[in-house]
């Protein structure tokens, strides 16, 4: 009997547009006005000062734990930009950079990071869903809600960010292969950060690729330079164009670099050394999209000294904003709020004798 070679239906490819010096590759360069290059580079460099703030607030104690994003903001805001208002945002936990891209205000991360679960609530008209702790649990939801706007038969799609941690679980796999059955519009976006926790890539799989992982479901899989935000951009734009057309899902594997802790309660000095986080800090994406902007004479170093200026205030007047709401959620009268529709007479004595403990304190 013939040995033959089976002939997969995809292959799978790597996409690199911006190199680190910040020269691009006109072929394959996404077409992109300049407001919204500008745009990018904007909710970027927010994301990694903000990032910075929240760190700063932790160690003080007047937030929790957290996971900062400083590294990977390309490959949340280059895929965010590529997509609708009313597509289906699926974050994980480590998302502020995207959040950000769709409007969350730097208040509300900060009040959820603070312990307040209103910082959690979500707009009636809003699309994006809730931050997801426990991994690769928010993967199936996001097919889900792709297979309802398919069968709803609209042309929206789901986009759902994941580490490369999360496709060592069985929830990764049943969404691929759920996905691919039913053509679901969904595009999983792995940022492959090199660690899960403290667990290396390469203790994870064998696989040379995790973006290899889509063909077993008969997907395609790219793999993309995750610190360059205009090769995330064309990849996410393409797969969701792709989705639109009854194409179904695809699997972007965004290869970048998670440059702080895995969150604040992790010291990363003790499984990795300062020599690699040095060699993907030259590869950091803010610098490179700065470097391109500059060439095309859309940004200068004035501009963005002043850019650092005006985030910083931003960032400040969302911390008081922030601190004002605690301040008002922590009135201890608000224990006796959404239990009745109408407070019951025992209630209402313990309520008002709270009320005048705390007109005396």
């Amino acid at each position: 009997m013939p040995r033959d070679e089976i002939d997969l239906r995809y292959t799978v490819e790597r996409l690199s547009i911006l190199d680190e010096d910040g020269n691009l590759d006109e072929a394959l360069a996404p077409e992109a006005s300049d407001d919204l290059l500008l745009s990018m580079h904007r909710t970027m460099l927010l994301a990694r000062r903000f990032d910075e703030r929240m760190l700063q607030l932790q160690r003080q104690g007047r937030i929790g734990t957290f996971a900062p994003v400083s590294g990977q903001e390309a490959a949340q805001v280059g895929a965010m930009a590529a997509l609708r208002k009313d597509d289906w945002f699926v974050p994980s936990f480590r998302e502020s950079a995207a959040a950000l891209w769709r409007g969350t205000p730097m208040s509300t991360l900060l009040l959820y990071n603070a312990g307040y679960n209103e910082g959690g609530a979500i707009p009636e008209d809003s699309h994006d869903l809730p931050i997801a702790i426990p991994v690769a649990t928010q993967i199936p939801h996001a097919v889900g809600l792709a297979y309802a706007a398919r069968y709803r038969e609209t042309d929206q799609v789901a986009i759902t960010f994941f580490g490369d941690g999360a496709t060592s679980e069985g929830d990764f796999h049943e969404a691929l292969n759920f996905a691919g059955v039913f053509a679901a519009p969904t595009l999983f976006l792995c940022q492959n950060n090199q660690w899960a926790i403290s667990i290396p890539r390469e203790h994870q799989t064998q696989s040379r690729t995790l973006a290899q992982k889509a063909l077993a479901y008969g997907i395609p899989g790219i793999q993309v330079d995750g610190n360059d935000v205009l090769a995330v951009l064309a990849a996410t734009r393409e797969a969701a164009e792709r989705a639109r057309g009854g194409d179904g899902p695809t699997l972007i594997e965004c290869v970048t670099y998670r440059l702080s802790v895995h969150t604040t309660a992790d010291d990363p000095s003790k499984y990795r050394s300062d020599d690699e986080v040095e060699a993907w800090r030259a590869r950091d994406p803010i610098p490179r999209l700065q470097r391109y902007l500059q060439q095309r004479e859309l940004l200068t170093d004035d501009d963005i000294g002043e850019l650092e200026d005006a985030l910083a205030a931003e960032i400040e007047e969302a911390w008081r904003d922030t601190k004002a709401q605690m301040e008002r959620l922590d009135d201890p009268r608000n224990m006796f709020e959404h239990h009745y529709a109408e407070l019951p007479p025992y209630l209402r004595e313990q309520r008002d004798a709270v009320a005048g403990r705390a007109r005396e304190d």
